[in-house]
């Protein structure tokens, strides 16, 4: 792959992810399946096994995603009892 496209592919996948994180989901998406789809059309036969392991890959980050969002709320709960204890 030349150095240009590359840069591009990265660039798109490094500002997609950016831009989710930042909250636009939209085009953070956008700008990242684009880089993906560039990367993919490059190296076609590396892509095959990726996507014959795609439905463990979804499993495993729903799997994070969940324990992530639980240890969130657990912070949050201590943090209002903490703020109550403050309080009171």
């Amino acid at each position: 792959m030349r150095n240009w496209k590359k840069i591009m592919v990265f660039g798109a996948i490094g500002a997609g992810a950016a831009l989710i994180v930042t909250g636009r989901r939209p085009a953070g998406m956008a700008l990242a399946v684009g880089g993906l789809a560039v990367l993919a059309s490059e190296h076609p036969e590396k892509f095959e096994g990726l996507l014959e392991d795609a439905p463990d890959y979804l499993r495993k980050g729903v799997e994070i995603l969940t324990t992530l969002k639980t240890i969130g709320e657990r912070l949050v709960a201590e943090a209002e009892n903490r703020g109550i204890e403050a309080a009171g």
